[in-house]
């Protein structure tokens, strides 16, 4: 990686708000040559990012210390909220195709990067609604229903879940019993859905509106404001991007950091278009619309 020094402008933008996190510095990524890359996730130690296309084909790990790259699968839809097990082993992501009626389906697998071996976790189907990773277990849900799957070799249990319907609700799954949340009513648009960390509360974003943290049951609601792409630093800390387009492109885009009290702090200026961050240890990376890809180191 080749560092980067703070611009005026990046220094200015930490000024004016409350210290959410401590950044020691950003840095950019030596990103494969003549390849458009997104970062599609970073490892919960931060010692490696997924990359795939703007389209979601594709998953590539690379090494952020050595800059060693690892071919994962080539998969339509490999991308889309590709899920990362909590000792950095397993990748959980989706494989999309078409049936013989030309329908859109989608099918699940892990990969295992210390065997290499993949294996089907859901097979192809048109109703699958949610997949997420609790520490080493996968948990899907399909037709409503869940089931969860142990990725280390060991005992699954049935993890508590937040996710959105294909008609944009919110649900959520706790103990593998799903039912729908949607605390804001079922006429609004949920997006961005997740679990915090700890498994206690659902982060998620209603379209035209901001972005809100709850309890599973709908209580303590607290709104974070405008936070596009949310994502948990902490189960006290969300990281998202607050950006502006004219209709045909993006002309500005900044990563914020919001804490549970209301606190708010912007982290990257206006010399980068910063959008899409994923959060993995002590380590925010973000992307750029021209395919580079950073990384805002945090201190404690």
């Amino acid at each position: 990686m080749k560092k980067l020094l703070l611009t005026l402008a990046m220094c200015a933008a930490f000024s004016g708000f409350a210290q959410v996190v401590n950044v020691a510095g950003i840095e950019q990524v030596t990103m494969p040559e003549g390849v458009v890359s997104q970062v599609a996730a970073i490892s919960p130690n931060g010692d490696y990012l997924l990359l795939s296309s703007d389209s979601n084909q594709g998953l590539t790990k690379l090494d952020l210390a050595t800059g060693e790259r690892t071919v994962i699968t080539d998969a339509q839809g490999a991308g889309y909220n590709v899920r990362i097990s909590k000792d950095g082993n397993s990748i959980v992501y989706r494989q999309t195709s078409t049936n013989a009626k030309r329908m859109r389906q989608v099918a699940v697998a892990s990969h295992n990067l210390a065997t290499g071996a993949t294996q089907q976790l859901v097979k192809a189907t048109r109703h699958l609604q949610g997949v997420q990773v609790n520490g080493n277990t996968a948990t899907t849900v399909t037709k409503g229903k869940a089931s969860a799957r142990a990725l280390d070799g060991g005992k699954a249990t049935k993890e508590n879940m937040v996710y959105t319907t294909q008609n944009y609700q919110l649900m959520v799954s706790v103990a593998g019993k799903v039912r729908q949340l949607s605390p804001l009513g079922a006429d609004k648009r949920y997006l961005w859905a997740s679990l915090s960390p700890n498994g206690q509360k659902a982060l998620f974003f209603v379209a035209g509106d901001a972005a809100y943290v709850c309890n599973l049951d709908g209580t303590e609601m607290n709104k974070l404001g405008m936070l596009h792409a949310p994502k948990w630093l902490n189960d006290n800390i969300v990281v998202g991007m607050n950006d502006k387009d004219n209709g045909e492109v993006y002309i500005s885009s900044e990563i914020v950091a919001v804490n549970l009290q209301g606190e708010r702090q912007v982290l990257t200026g206006n010399d980068v278009i910063a959008m899409y961050p994923q959060c993995g240890g002590d380590k925010i990376a973000f992307s750029t619309p021209t395919g580079e890809a950073y990384i805002i180191n945090l201190t404690k």
